[in-house]
């Protein structure tokens, strides 16, 4: 899931400076304070982000956007702050600018976290360094994890959760591609990633280390990952071990569909339902 590929950071040079003694900071270095809220508001506006795909297909991280969201809760105070009756108290601030973006009353977002505009955010949380794209939405009770990535038109159902990531600061985050659909309390973490144009029915868990099969071929995908148009269920496969034969975890691609299908929801519920899945 890592890549070694270079990225051309947009942030200033000055946060890998600080970085190096971030031992010695705190709220009182404004000069510090200043170069990483300024680095982070660029994370919050979309002019830079924690990671993409690149054009080989890999994921590559900007290590140094990553420097500067730990580097904020070095330099950041502890503040009191409000949204309507509720309170907070907190370092990181809530997020204060939507432009062109739909949030419903019950949303929660922290600075630091791109929302494009066309998005659609119901009663749901994104932590800082997230990134969500145009037209996605972000469906009840959902969380997109610190530094999670998710790209355009994607819907992610109730209570899914989109693990997060910070430490080590080139650790690949949670990817979720363009088109894809990410199906009621599925759990995606530690980096995995869900490919363009994939369904993931309810209820899956998918991890970096998940083993991922064709139910027809029975040929294995790389590891954590979701082929590309792949629609793909939780599952299990019998393992030996000394004290005996258990179930483990798994998920198995039903189909794979075609390019002009990614956007037929109608034609992913029916293949979910031929083998009694819930979208």
């Amino acid at each position: 899931m890592s890549t070694s590929e270079s990225f051309a950071s947009p942030l200033d040079p000055v946060v890998d400076e600080l970085w190096e003694r971030r031992a010695e900071l705190s709220p009182d270095d404004s000069d510090a304070r200043k170069a990483v809220v300024a680095a982070v508001d660029a994370i919050d506006a979309g002019e830079a982000r924690v990671a993409q795909v690149a054009a080989s297909g890999a994921v590559v991280v900007d290590e140094r956007a990553k420097r500067a969201i730990l580097l904020s809760f070095k330099v950041l105070p502890m503040v009191e702050s409000a949204a309507g009756a509720f309170q907070y108290h907190d370092r990181v601030p809530l997020k204060t600018r939507f432009d062109g973006v739909r949030v419903v009353p019950g949303a929660i977002v922290r600075w630091g976290a791109h929302i494009a505009p066309g998005a659609v955010l119901m009663p749901s949380y994104t932590n800082i360094g997230g990134y969500v794209d145009s037209g996605t939405l972000v469906d009840t009770w959902a969380t997109v994890g610190s530094c999670a990535q998710v790209g355009r038109n994607v819907h992610l159902s109730g209570g899914v959760g989109l693990g997060g990531v910070l430490e080590p600061p080139n650790a690949v985050p949670v990817v979720i591609e363009d088109d894809a659909f990410v199906g009621s309390r599925c759990m995606v973490v530690d980096g995995a990633r869900v490919r363009r144009g994939a369904k993931l029915g309810a209820g899956s868990i998918l991890t970096a280390s998940t083993h991922v099969f064709d139910a027809t071929t029975g040929e294995e995908y790389p590891r954590g990952e979701i082929p590309e148009r792949a629609v793909a269920v939780g599952a299990s496969r019998v393992k030996n071990f000394p004290g005996g034969d258990f179930a483990m975890p798994c998920i198995v691609v039903l189909r794979t569909l075609a390019e002009g299908q990614i956007h037929d929801k109608l034609a992913l519920n029916d293949i979910l339902r031929e083998h009694g899945v819930s979208a």
